[in-house]
């Protein structure tokens, strides 16, 4: 039973994403503050995933999740954001979130996002021969989901491993928003494009030298991407 951090400061709320999450087999540790959160996160390293409320007094949801992210952590993470607040999806991503959920949200389409975000992240994809893909200075290793540029090792996130490891068997290979959404994120995903554009942001400030100048992971305009090298 996989554990799910729920990081919301009302109780009514909080209480209705965990009698959901409990119904689809996961099991729900609680939090009502940031500085809490951060202690059921000590306490219990084996989170596979965190809902993480944005609005929050003290520590905020954007906080808590730079800090999951600053100690290497790749579990997943998905924000509840107020709907009128479009600078939340995009900061959140920024921070290091895999997701956005926007409030008010129906139970079924909680679960169905952290469904898909477990299922993407869980690492159950079939044993592969060539377990290493190599262009330029960068080495993936498919195994232990680590990229290497010129022997020294990224810190990603599973959504930008899955995002590397796509572009790297797709040398040169033009990819829609769309294709791209639908590869990392899953078909059933119903997030939106700019999904896509925010990731790409972030994994491009990890593995170019000038993000502004991208030399690897190129913009193919008003199309998608490209693994230009």
């Amino acid at each position: 039973m996989k554990k799910i951090l729920v990081l919301e400061d009302e109780s009514n709320i909080r209480s209705f994403i965990v009698i959901n999450l409990k119904r689809n087999g996961y099991d729900p540790i609680e939090a009502s503050s940031g500085e809490q959160a951060l202690e059921r996160l000590k306490v219990n390293p084996d989170i596979a995933l965190a809902l993480l409320d944005v609005m929050l007094p003290g520590i905020d949801g954007f906080e808590v999740c730079r800090k999951i992210r600053a100690s290497g952590s790749k579990m997943g993470i998905i924000m509840l954001t107020a709907k009128s607040q479009e600078i939340d999806k995009v900061t959140g991503l920024m921070t290091g979130a895999d997701d956005y959920v926007t409030k008010p949200f129906s139970p079924a389409e909680l679960t169905a996002r952290v469904d898909a975000l477990i299922r993407r992240l869980g690492g159950d994809e079939p044993a592969e021969e060539v377990y290493e893909l190599q262009s330029g200075p960068f080495t993936l290793n498919t195994r232990n989901r680590t990229l290497d540029r010129e022997g020294k090792r990224l810190k990603l996130t599973q959504i930008e491993y899955l995002l590397m490891k796509l572009f790297m068997e797709n040398p040169g290979k033009a990819m829609s928003r769309s294709d791209i959404l639908t590869a990392v994120w899953g078909a059933d995903f119903e997030g939106e494009l700019k999904t896509v554009d925010v990731n790409i942001r972030r994994l491009r400030m990890k593995i170019e030298s000038d993000p502004t100048e991208p030399e690897f992971l190129t913009t193919v305009w008003g199309y998608g991407y490209k693994w230009g090298y």
